[in-house]
């Protein structure tokens, strides 16, 4: 049975019992002693135990972010928590403790064994993200219905699953029910299942299994076909041309425009409408079709850009591990002699000639450093030009595309306007019998009534085309000058990191000298 809180002194996940835990699992005789002096790094730790300690709230785990194996059982938990930055975790104990939900898992991604025996749990959910779980343990625990198992079809690795003591093993058929739909469990409550009880799994679920499984299939292709629109939809974002292959757009300018939604209704307009929608969705089309082209061109020259940078990168390492080859050679002899002989004029000299070469190689691998930055400064600037060159012939072939759409608008506007004004001079002489609604009698109580309306509409119209324009100005405008930033601060950084570290190497080997244990020199 779980243990009740009510009988202990709840305890408190603290730096004590943190400490207490790692030592205890740590290093044994004097490399604990000296792991107690000098401490050990919570970062390095991929073990840890906190079973019988009376927990009551799981906490302070964050600093284990390396931790593949924790140990919680046998405790008063009552609630999964506190877990989500322990991304690297493999094996995870919970059992003996109060917990009745499942759920504060989503993170632990890796996770191939959970344990969650003896607990207080009456539904199987929450574990959608553990794809690679191939142990479960649910036994003692309130699970009822057969069909929570089909819930653990998703989870294709699993092959051992314990849910033995839980109320729904009383069904006569938990045994065959649990093999057939879940055909990839090869222990079940500690019993290998053999290929009797398969075929005899097989036979009584068979018809069900087949609509399950059609059902599946039917679920797994809407969510691939999801994914897919999904990803293609983000690659428009990219390319800053999302919903204009269709007729967004345009629907967009009228859903805000309620005059032009009224005379969208006018008997005898549709015909012109349709005209109108069906030119602007080939306009559209075109901007989305070249927005689309120029995204690859875009990705190929960012890629092409990175990997002539690694390149360079390659062939300055291989210049560095060359240089720092020979010297190491060269150091070995010298250490070598060094250590032969006891003459103290010719340790001077060898020492005076091992700085001087210590000194070579420092400006041998700055000078390197140097032609690195030079080579890459001349690709960066190379690059900007190019990608300046390919967003500008972007922009103005996307300006000219989007004039077309206003132009197209103006030409609408003026034939509306023209058969609007038409109507109504008709329709003031008596010779008009066509009937209109009574939001369309209100616009056509005077001339200066309809011809607002239709500028309202027509502005309405304008402004939507120009937002959409200047979005993709400014969208495809931040992308080049968040990147360019981008790469330059990496390469700041770079150039820092490997200046330093070449400083450092070079202090290293310069004191490697001083630490050997020459013999005494003679006197003469």
């Amino acid at each position: 049975m779980s243990r009740l809180y009510d009988t202990v002194e709840p305890a408190v996940i603290n730096d004590e019992m943190l400490q207490s835990a790692v030592y205890d699992q740590g290093p044994v005789l004097h490399a604990g002693e000296i792991a107690k002096d000098e401490g050990i790094d919570y970062d390095d730790v991929l073990s840890l135990r906190l079973d019988f300690r009376n927990i009551l709230r799981i906490d302070n785990l964050w600093q284990f972010d390396m931790l593949v194996k924790l140990q919680l059982d046998n405790n008063i938990i009552e609630k999964i928590e506190g877990l989500e930055t322990l991304v690297n975790l493999e094996w995870l104990d919970l059992s003996f403790n109060n917990i009745e939900e499942i759920k504060g898992l989503e993170n632990l991604v890796k996770l191939k064994d959970l344990t969650l025996f003896n607990n207080r749990i009456s539904l199987l959910e929450n574990l959608e993200t553990l794809t690679d779980l191939h142990v479960l343990s649910m036994g003692n625990n309130r699970i009822e219905n057969l069909e929570q198992l089909i819930y653990l079809r998703q989870f294709e690795k699993l092959r051992t699953l314990n849910m033995s003591g839980n109320p729904v093993c009383a069904d006569e058929n938990y045994k065959l029910f649990a093999v057939a739909y879940l055909p990839h469990i090869v222990y079940l409550d500690f019993r290998l299942v053999d290929a009797d009880t398969r075929n005899r799994a097989h036979t009584l679920y068979e018809n069900k299994l087949g609509e399950l499984m059609h059902h599946e299939k039917q679920q797994l292709n809407k969510r691939l076909k999801q994914e897919a629109d999904e990803k293609e939809f983000t690659m428009h974002e990219k390319a800053y041309v999302e919903r204009l292959n269709g007729p967004y757009l345009f629907e967009s300018m009228y859903s805000e425009d309620p005059e032009g939604q009224k005379i969208s209704k006018i008997p005898g307009i549709e015909d012109v409408l349709y005209e109108f929608q069906k030119k602007f969705v080939e306009i559209s089309m075109k901007v989305f079709m070249f927005g689309l082209e120029q995204f690859q061109y875009r990705n190929e020259e960012v890629k092409n850009f990175f990997e002539c940078m690694e390149d360079a990168k390659e062939e300055n390492k291989q210049e560095d591990v060359e240089e720092i080859g020979s010297f190491q050679k060269y150091q070995k002899s010298t250490f070598r002699d060094l250590l032969l002989t006891t003459d103290q004029t010719e340790q001077e000299q060898k020492m005076s000639e091992y700085n001087e070469k210590v000194a070579e190689l420092s400006d041998v691998l700055m000078g390197y450093e140097m032609k690195l930055v030079d080579q890459l400064e001349d690709t960066v600037s190379t690059f900007e030009r190019n990608l300046a060159d390919m967003m500008s012939t972007f922009m103005e072939h996307i300006q000219e595309l989007f004039s077309q759409l206003r132009e197209l608008e103006n030409n609408h506007n003026e034939k509306l306007l023209e058969t609007c004004v038409s109507m109504l001079e008709k329709m003031v002489k008596g010779e008009s019998d066509i009937e209109l609604n009574e939001d369309l009698r209100l616009l056509f109580v005077d001339k200066d009534t309809i011809v607002n309306a239709i500028a309202a509409s027509h502005d309405i119209h304008l402004v939507n085309i120009d937002n959409r324009e200047d979005e993709i100005v400014t969208r495809s405008g931040t992308w080049t000058a968040n990147l360019m930033q981008e790469i330059h601060k990496k390469e700041l950084i770079r150039n820092r990191s490997r200046i330093e570290e070449i400083s450092t190497f070079v202090d290293h080997v310069r004191e490697e000298i001083y630490q050997l244990d020459l013999p005494e020199a003679d006197a003469s």
